[in-house]
């Protein structure tokens, strides 16, 4: 590991520094060179600094970052050929990825989003499991958040058909929620992939959820919206898409069902609305 990404990793675990402190301090400091000498950067309020002196100090965090090979975590700078060309692209990408399983799945160039209710209907789990396989014979590499309902759904249907997935988490990788989904995590990271943008020991928060969403489709060609209530969480992921110029594709639903709400007004605002894996092969394939 070479000393830029070294420090990059560290200033990642410091406690009050979130994407645009770090993209501060790199529009001052480009190789951090100045990291560990003395004051940091007058241009962060003093107990920021305080904070930040504490934690570049500290002999726990370089420790706990040594660990990470021993547990099979990956660290993955935004610098790094591993780190997928499409999330480059998008709003406010991670600064560094952290990731258990297969990570030559993130180098995959055609991902598809999958997200939708935590609550899901027998059509919604009908509908995955009739349009999954011909996106699976594609190659099609399933992205989704881990989630229960829709989440789970997706991930292990991909399983099912011998596709591949990968599960963006809120929080760390040691901080699987919710639990009920935590032997499914279990094997995506020894078949599959698990990733976060969270040092691995961080309890997930909640404002961690809506912001892994922008990864999920950030790293995706199309985000496919399955069953989604109205100001959802799924249509903020299909909101991220939408503002990266990605696909959005929406399963229609029952105009009596709430679960179907966002998903139809996502159709009405121009997303692709899907009747069979074909919708949405032949926009993924089409570029």
């Amino acid at each position: 590991m070479d000393e830029f990404k070294k420090r990059l990793i560290h200033l990642h675990h410091c406690r009050g520094v979130g994407w645009k402190t770090i993209f501060q301090i790199l529009r001052n400091d480009p190789q951090l060179t100045s990291l560990y000498k003395g004051k940091p950067y007058p241009f962060l309020p003093i107990p920021s600094q305080e904070l930040l002196l504490q934690d570049l100090h500290s002999s726990v965090i370089p420790e706990q970052i040594r660990q990470y090979s021993n547990n099979h975590i990956h660290t993955i700078t935004i610098l790094d050929e591993q780190y997928p060309e499409l999330l480059k692209e998008s709003y406010e990408p991670p600064w560094v990825l952290y990731a258990k399983g297969d990570i030559s799945l993130l180098r995959r160039e055609v991902k598809l989003a999958v997200v939708g209710s935590r609550q899901p209907s027998d059509y919604g789990k009908n509908a995955i499991e009739a349009i999954f396989p011909k996106l699976i014979e594609r190659d099609v590499l399933i992205v989704s958040g881990l989630a229960a309902g829709i989440d789970a759904i997706a991930h292990r249907t991909a399983i099912k058909n011998k596709g591949t997935t990968i599960g963006v988490i809120a929080g760390g990788l040691f901080h699987i929620y919710p639990k009920e989904n935590k032997d499914l995590a279990l094997m995506m990271m020894k078949e599959n992939l698990v990733l976060s943008e969270y040092p691995p020991h961080t309890t997930p928060s909640r404002w961690h959820f809506p912001m892994r969403n922008r990864i999920i489709s950030g790293m995706s060609k199309g985000t496919f919206i399955v069953e989604a209530r109205q100001k959802s969480g799924s249509l903020i992921t299909a909101n991220c898409a939408v503002q990266e110029g990605r696909e959005v594709f929406a399963l229609p639903g029952n105009i009596f069902s709430a679960n179907s709400s966002g998903s139809n007004e996502l159709i009405q605002q121009g997303a692709k609305l899907v009747q069979s894996a074909e919708d949405i092969l032949e926009e993924l394939f089409s570029y």
